[in-house]
């Protein structure tokens, strides 16, 4: 990446983040020619610790692109934060407000001005137990099917060592080890001018987070379950009161 086509913020936000994640982490980075790439793509990743952004970013910007998160569009309102955020070139996203689709047209036009856009399809870490992939949510697939963008798996193991989302422990010893793999783009190619119903939203989905869990088997071994599905509200909130009772 010319490093020429970085605002003052942007190398600021280098310099504040990377050094700490060098001290922080023992790095392995594999497949990054996968991201150096012209033009937009969407870049999927499994999502098992609240420092996954920390650590993707730093193996993205390694790789020669700058990310684009996407982020809740409350806290691009945050005087001084927003402000940094909107000059880094992160994505503000409304959800569940009619606004969601200009965040979706936001999301567009950052793949029409090339950039990278991060996205983490399950919406939130994962809930399986032992961290590997769940079913997620079809917004990827979505953008991919309006933008025809490439999509780029991105895979990660270790960062579940700075902080496990099951213990809400955060270790703080220097050279954590972590792993990052990336692959080529899925071969999305079958749904091209497809409609975006449910149902082939949910395919695509499914072979993105597929692609993603295999990945993830190779780079942590052992053998990686079905997707895991979140179970219903109602048979969470029956089992809770089977447990007080």
């Amino acid at each position: 990446m010319a490093r020429r086509r970085l605002g003052f913020w942007q190398r600021f936000a280098v310099g504040l983040v990377k050094p700490v994640m060098s001290v922080w982490t023992r790095r392995t980075w594999r497949g990054q020619e996968h991201l150096r790439r012209d033009g937009g793509m969407i870049i999927v990743a499994n999502h098992i610790s609240h420092a996954d952004p920390l650590v993707s970013a730093h193996f993205i910007y390694d790789s020669g692109r700058w990310p684009q998160y996407l982020g809740k569009a409350s806290v691009f309102r945050v005087p001084v934060v927003g402000w940094i955020l909107h000059r880094c070139r992160q994505i503000p996203v409304e959800r569940g407000t009619v606004e969601a689709v200009r965040s979706l047209d936001a999301l567009i036009n950052a793949l029409n001005e090339g950039g990278a856009v991060v996205i983490y399809p399950e919406g939130t870490t994962t809930r399986q137990p032992d961290l590997w992939p769940m079913k997620a949510k079809t917004g990827a697939a979505r953008l991919a099917l309006a933008t025809g963008a490439p999509v780029v798996p991105v895979v990660m193991w270790g960062p579940e060592r700075i902080f496990d989302p099951r213990t809400a422990r955060v270790s703080l010893r220097p050279r954590i080890p972590v792993t990052v793999a990336a692959g080529e783009p899925i071969d999305l190619s079958r749904w091209a001018n497809a409609q975006p119903t449910r149902a082939t939203l949910e395919e695509m989905t499914d072979t993105i987070m597929l692609r993603l869990r295999d990945m993830l088997a190779e780079i942590r071994g052992g053998t990686p379950p079905p997707l895991w599905e979140r179970p219903a509200r109602s048979v969470v909130a029956r089992e809770q009161r089977n447990d007080a009772a």
